[in-house]
């Protein structure tokens, strides 16, 4: 065994930064320059094929094996025999059973001189007698104290103890250009990562019509906010259920940024806007040449947001014949990009948003059931705009003041009868409808009085509810234009609500009271009334 040509292998080997290229550069260098007849590289990887492998009744721990990665030789009786696979009846040994095994879990070389005299050692013995291997040495590939897997040579030649050695310095320096060879790899992958993050950041930041911070202090927020602050802390699945507009994306920021991952980023995919033959690729990824226009390897939104959030929005859009792959996802935490064959681990929490009922698709067969309750772990119901009336004086004061910067216009006010008439609307689009709106009247108005065109008051919302008319607020009418300050508004609430009480002699709910009178639900106005302190002298 040729010291100075095993020493230009290892050359070869360390200037490829490609892990692949680096074992066959090994593998085939024995082959051609050492003469070896078969020489193999096995590395130590988890279990995949634990259902099917040939040796599992002799596998005593199924969940890491030494997977066949690289193999190079020379037939002496079949030039078209397969020598080079790697996926042949060898790709697969359990840890310490044979030989190869028995290196990895000792750490320890075997050198077989003789076969002929070590034929029970001979996984295919009918393979030595027809190529006339005499010898196997083996060993175990070593960086910094860690296995990384095995390297087997069988030869034609005996072979004496000092090639052992020999193949020991080989084996050493084979290992440290396989570890720089995947810190290359680990480095490029991080590289091509950040990348994608940044391509991703831009796209966000183009199409990107946030609300800004949540905002409001109703009571039928803060307990969406209690919600958010129970499960946050968690890797639990969510599914946020509202109309549209009601700011589902918001919600799943504020579970991402309350969470352990927030340092990781949150990746937002529209199911709504995927095409239906490229969902596995949005999903997964691609590598080139996968289907047509498949130009280079393409990461998926998965592996993107791995170690952070997924945010499915739209949920429901996903076609039915894909949820299975979502689902297989979301359980074991794997998957292969289209045409690739090699599995993927990810650590990702999905946080999925819906304006639809999933429940009632999964009953009518538009919705897989088993993907339905394993999202729906932490169900989260977002309250339409018309439910939150509390909140939308300070959300369209929020609005006023982004447009007027954003536009570059003066500063704008909004008066008592705006609130009036924004509260009277029935907001069928929303949050996202009171943005626009308040934009709008912000363009229009080039530093003019605001002028909100939302039609005739009362207008009814998407679920028929009336909203409430104008006339049941004191001091409202059209020609007020006293600017009132947030705490004189709120002085007014409370004493409009308190003539409305005296008014029904304090009988909150039912014909004649006050809650009818204000056109308002009666557990609002209870809620009112208590967060209010308002009580009967």
């Amino acid at each position: 065994m040729n010291v100075d040509v095993l020493q230009k292998i290892v050359l070869d080997a360390t200037g490829e930064h490609d892990v692949e290229r680096v074992l066959q550069t090994i593998v085939q260098g024995l082959v051609d320059g050492a003469a070896m007849a078969l020489a193999r590289v096995w590395l130590l990887k988890p279990g995949d094929i634990c259902t099917t492998c040939i040796m599992k009744s002799e596998c005593p721990d199924q969940t890491q094996c030494l997977h066949l990665v690289a193999s190079a030789g020379s037939s002496r009786v079949d030039t078209d025999a397969p020598l080079g696979r790697t996926d042949g009846r060898h790709k697969r040994f359990p840890f310490g059973i044979k030989k190869v095994g028995r290196i990895a879990a000792t750490a320890e070389p075997i050198l077989l001189g003789d076969l002929a005299a070590n034929h029970e050692w001979a996984f295919d013995q009918e393979w030595v007698t027809r190529e006339g291997i005499a010898a196997f040495a083996g060993q175990p590939l070593v960086f910094r104290g860690e296995v990384l897997g095995v390297l087997a040579c069988f030869s034609r030649d005996p072979m004496e103890t000092h090639c052992l050695s020999i193949l020991r310095t080989f084996a050493d320096q084979a290992a440290a250009a396989l570890a720089n060879a995947r810190a290359f790899e680990e480095i490029d992958r991080l590289r091509k990562r950040l990348e994608m993050e940044n391509e991703y950041l831009r796209e966000e930041v183009k199409q990107d019509d946030d609300y800004g911070d949540i905002v409001g202090s109703s009571s039928a927020l803060r307990r969406v906010m209690e919600q958010i602050k129970l499960v946050a802390r968690t890797d639990s699945t969510v599914l946020i259920e509202g109309e549209s507009g009601t700011g589902k994306e918001l919600i799943a920021r504020a579970i991402h940024e309350q969470s352990t991952r927030a340092g990781r980023p949150l990746i937002r995919v529209n199911c709504a806007a995927v095409p239906r033959e490229l969902f596995e690729s949005e999903f997964f990824g691609h590598v080139k040449g996968a289907f047509t226009g498949a130009v280079r390897d393409r990461t998926g939104r998965f592996a993107l947001a791995d170690g952070g959030t997924l945010f499915l929005d739209e949920v429901g859009e996903i076609p039915i014949e894909l949820q299975s792959k979502l689902l297989r996802v979301l359980q074991e935490g794997q998957f292969e990009r289209v045409g690739d064959d090699r599995t993927q681990r990810i650590d990702v929490r999905v946080v999925a948003a819906t304006n639809r009922s999933l429940l009632n698709d999964s009953t009518a067969s538009r919705f897989r059931p088993d993907l339905y309750y394993r999202l729906s772990v932490f169900p989260i119901q977002l309250p339409p705009l018309r439910e939150r009336q509390d909140d939308i004086p300070e959300l369209a004061l929020h609005f006023l003041a982004a447009a007027t910067k954003r536009f570059g216009l003066p500063p704008a006010t909004l008066k008592q009868r705006h609130v009036v008439e924004l509260q009277a609307y029935g907001w069928p689009g929303n949050i996202r409808e009171l943005q626009n709106v308040v934009e709008r009247a912000v363009i229009v108005c080039q530093g003019r009085d605001l002028e909100f065109n939302l039609g005739p008051s009362g207008h009814a919302g998407t679920n028929g509810t009336t909203a409430i008319p104008t006339a049941g607020l004191a001091h409202a009418t059209d020609e007020d234009e006293t600017i009132l300050t947030d705490q004189e508004m709120k002085r007014r609430e409370r004493d409009n609500i308190i003539r409305a009480l005296e008014r029904s002699d304090w009988k909150v709910g039912g014909d004649g009271g006050a809650a009818k009178l204000l056109a308002m639900k009666p557990t609002t106005l209870a809620s009112r009334i208590q967060k209010m302190g308002i009580t009967r002298s």
